[in-house]
């Protein structure tokens, strides 16, 4: 008596919370529970293959040890030293004077000693040194790229908001996501894809800009533009800006960025807070240029070039621009987020409408509820009375399934109604077992209850056995598989372990009340 209270009150309890967290996805207003999520291809959304262009990280990173070269070899006077990336990949020391190439070489030997040499030749008095990036080195840069592109991309779509995405790696450089339930596909692509570098240059304001724009650019310079859209007539207009090529200030040493909004103006504006060291850098960037022009740049785009009117302490800053209030949060969802450190380009874009998920969600639930029907009417044909607790037993069993998706905010997906309906017969599997035990019990002439006893005892180990290898499998799928693999393991996770409560725990349950309180001496089996 004191086991069927306990069962009792597990069955109890295990049914009122499986109807507490199932309540908000059949009646979203009665219970604040969140809602089972539903994947892609249920609720439509976005399926995007990114491809991070490595090469470019080489590039950055070739462009970050010659500038450091260039800074050691002026730190400890060595001139007549030219420094040069070529062939994208290799570096190149043009070396004037003999007396500065054991110099160079010690340098190299002290601070520089990861770089490869590739070549040294001399030609009429012009010593040449070709330097590159071991093997080695070069798969760690573009296995850090692809794992810090996937991390910042991550962040990104968090702070976006969408709700379970799926953001994976596949294969050496390509990056996996699915954005369920997103409508602003263009939006997203652009906060995904900007590569959100951040630099501070100032501007030449000494050199000719018409000059420059005809092709006589000076030594050291560039020139970038400023592209501003008129609100009113739609027009965008470009300003362009003859700066000086060295970076002063990046992103990196970016703490926090908001949105504001200009007291003045009206308008929404980006504030950007640097840590400390970022703090420094930019004091003394702003004491050394005072009454010089600034320019704030952002992907190779100018978007604001104040005048320095004094030395800004306090590491604040703000980029302006005729933002909509939705372009200043997203450039603050980026900016936040911090910068890729390669160029990011799509290699695949699919987009599923929301009216072709709901057609997948009818289709499901339909194959559904005819294959458990099925399952039911056999059930009571074959096992007749014994059949019916089967049935219950069923019913309870995919509503625990929806109860652990909402719980655990598991994502159900097309694959996962499969699961479902794959579950309804491995449900029904642990039953006619037992069932077939109790018969062979009965045909030996024992008594209702010692067939029931001995049927579940002999049973319990065999539906053990074959659940918990199915589980493991399953867990397996759930851990290595991708998209449509993992959304199968998570339904037929949560089916093997409620089929094993309703099985073992429930039926049995049914069965010892209907000894206890009808006192039958036949069963209906």
């Amino acid at each position: 008596m004191k086991n069927f209270s306990w069962k009792l009150v597990l069955v109890f309890a295990v049914i009122l919370a499986a109807i507490i967290y199932i309540l908000p996805s059949l009646k979203p207003a009665l219970w604040p529970h969140k809602q089972i999520n539903l994947g892609l291809d249920l609720q439509g959304g976005m399926h995007l293959v990114l491809e991070v262009d490595t090469q470019k990280a080489l590039e950055s990173t070739v462009e970050r040890i010659s500038q450091e070269i260039r800074e050691q070899l002026k730190k400890e006077r060595i001139r007549n030293v030219a420094i040069d990336r070529v062939e994208g990949i290799k570096i190149s020391a043009q070396i004037k004077k003999e007396g500065n190439i054991e110099k160079f070489r010690a340098l190299l030997d002290n601070e520089f000693r990861d770089l490869r040499e590739l070549s040294d030749r001399k030609v009429d008095g012009l010593q040449t040194i070709v330097m590159d990036i071991p093997d080695s080195d070069r798969d760690q840069i573009e296995k850090l790229a692809v794992d810090q592109a996937l991390e910042t991309i991550r962040n990104r779509i968090d702070q976006f908001g969408v709700s379970e995405p799926d953001i994976r790696r596949q294969g050496q450089n390509r990056i996996l996501i699915q954005l369920p339930g997103i409508k602003d596909t263009q939006r997203a692509k652009d906060l995904i894809g900007k590569t959100a570098l951040l630099e501070f240059k100032l501007v030449d304001d000494t050199q000719s800009l018409d000059s420059a724009l005809k092709g006589n650019l000076p030594p050291g310079r560039e020139i970038l533009y400023q592209i501003e859209e008129d609100p009113q007539t739609q027009r965008t207009s470009k300003s362009p800006f003859l700066l000086k090529k060295r970076t002063l200030l990046t992103g990196a040493y970016l703490t926090d960025a908001r949105v504001q909004i200009d007291s003045q103006f009206n308008e929404p504006y980006v504030s950007i807070n640097f840590d400390k060291k970022g703090a420094r850098i930019f004091e003394r960037i702003t004491g050394d240029n005072v009454q010089k022009r600034l320019a704030i740049v952002l992907d190779n785009n100018v978007y604001s070039a104040p005048v320095i009117q004094e030395k800004i302490a306090g590491g604040q800053a703000r980029i302006t621009g005729r933002f909509t209030t939705e372009e200043a949060r997203d450039l603050a969802i980026v900016l936040r987020a911090g910068a890729l450190p390669a160029p990011v380009n799509i290699l695949e874009e699919r987009t599923v409408g929301p009216s072709l998920g709901a057609d997948s969600i009818r289709k499901g639930l339909l194959s559904m509820c005819i294959g458990g029907l099925l399952v039911i009417i056999f059930m009571v044909i074959y096992y007749k009375t014994a059949g019916l607790v089967a049935d219950a037993a069923l019913l309870l069993n995919i509503l625990l399934i929806g109860a652990g998706l909402a719980g655990f905010q598991a994502t159900l997906t097309l694959p996962g109604i499969a699961g479902i309906i794959l579950t309804i017969g491995m449900a029904v599997d642990a039953n006619v077992i037992i069932f077939e035990r109790i018969r062979e019990e009965m045909a030996l002439g024992r008594t209702p209850r010692a067939a029931i006893d001995a049927g579940y005892g002999r049973a319990t180990l065999t539906i053990l056995d074959a659940n918990v290898t199915t589980l493991i499998a399953a867990l397996v799928l759930f851990q290595f598989g991708t998209g449509p693999v993992k959304g199968f393991a998570v339904t037929l996770s949560l089916g093997v372990i409620a089929s094993l409560f309703t099985a073992l725990i429930l039926s049995r349950m049914i069965f010892d009340y209907i000894l206890m309180n009808r006192k039958v001496k036949t069963l209906s089996i």
